[in-house]
């Protein structure tokens, strides 16, 4: 790894999975250690890019945004993690002036941003912080945090919509002294057990629309749900979807090619069907990429990726930087 043309760069883009079985469900040795071996080498290259501003794009899955109001996008300028599996709880290192700024440049540029002066945020985002960074959220460099919806259609933001955001964000910060990571924190194929308004069970329609804190108690049946979920899968059991490593690798090849155009003529349709319902969050990697330069060349020190079913996740991790 060239650390020395990463400190050179202005500008870097991670792309990273998240699950929430991470630490929790056990994994095969070999995927223990590929997954091991790519996030370290991501944060190693993060860490010699050494970031002065980190744009955070993630999702969030009924634990801060729910159906009552639902934005395709929310910027947040006072962020908290709620710690929701294994990941870390508390206030993130947020920059409010330039979260307000962001808001300003896009709503001037004709993006209709949701703004939150409270936001609420899970693994989606603390995920990527706490393995870059590690478990105290409030040591991370400057965030701007944004909330992209990838679990309640029809207000999923579109592919093309995605990286007309993506390039707004990359000309704020056209204006910005700052070196800044774009982290792009989600996907890639999976469906996991996430409730949708369709639920037989009013209760959980209740609590998907209205929102409210878990018990304990609630917590731990959710936590072991999803574990139950992970290995069904892992046994190949039909009721959950299988991953899709074709379609990862292709979005990871649009990524590091730059063809953001061509992928963007894919059909909404053809991420669930191929790829699984929460695969909506690869939009992350798409806003984030979408703010570095779109073309082909751009030194990618890190790719990797590995289909780990017991997690529920195509997991894909992709670190890109630019060459000035």
């Amino acid at each position: 790894m060239d650390t020395t043309a990463i400190a050179r760069a202005r500008r870097a883009f991670l792309g990273m999975s998240h699950s929430p079985l991470l630490g929790l469900n056990p994994i095969g040795d070999p995927d223990r250690l590929a997954l091991e071996a790519a996030t370290g080498a991501a944060r190693a290259a993060v860490h010699a890019f050494a970031p002065e501003l980190v744009v955070l794009l993630g999702p969030d899955h009924y634990n801060g945004f729910f159906n009552a109001l639902m934005p395709p996008f929310c910027l947040g300028t006072e962020v908290r993690a709620v710690g929701d599996y294994l990941s870390p709880a508390g206030a993130l290192n947020v920059h409010s002036e330039l979260a307000l700024a962001l808001a300003s440049h896009l709503m001037d540029s004709h993006i209709d941003i949701a703004l939150s002066r409270r936001m609420e945020v899970d693994h989606g985002f603390a995920q990527a912080l706490q393995v870059l960074w590690g478990d105290d959220l409030a040591r991370t460099p400057p965030v701007l945090p944004i909330f992209l919806n990838a679990v309640a259609p029809p207000g999923i933001a579109r592919l093309a919509r995605c990286r007309e955001v993506g390039q707004a964000i990359g000309r704020f910060l056209d204006t910005l002294p700052q070196r800044t990571l774009l982290i792009g924190s989600g996907g890639l194929s999976h469906e996991p057990p996430v409730p949708t308004l369709d639920h037989p069970d009013p209760a959980v329609r209740e609590r998907i629309t209205v929102g409210r804190h878990p018990t304990e108690a609630e917590k731990d049946a959710k936590t072991e749900r999803v574990k139950a979920a992970g290995m069904a899968l892992a046994r190949g059991e039909a009721w959950m979807k299988p991953l899709n490593p074709q379609w990862d690798l292709q979005w990871m090849q649009a990524m590091a090619s730059g063809d953001l155009a061509g992928l963007c003529r894919h059909s909404e349709a053809s991420i669930e069907a191929q790829a699984g319902r929460s695969a909506h969050e690869s939009k992350t990697w798409l806003v984030a990429r979408a703010a570095l330069p779109q073309h082909a060349g751009l030194p990618c020190p890190v790719n990797a990726y590995r289909a780990v079913p017991e997690l529920i996740a195509g997991y894909g991790v992709m670190f890109m930087h630019t060459d000035d």
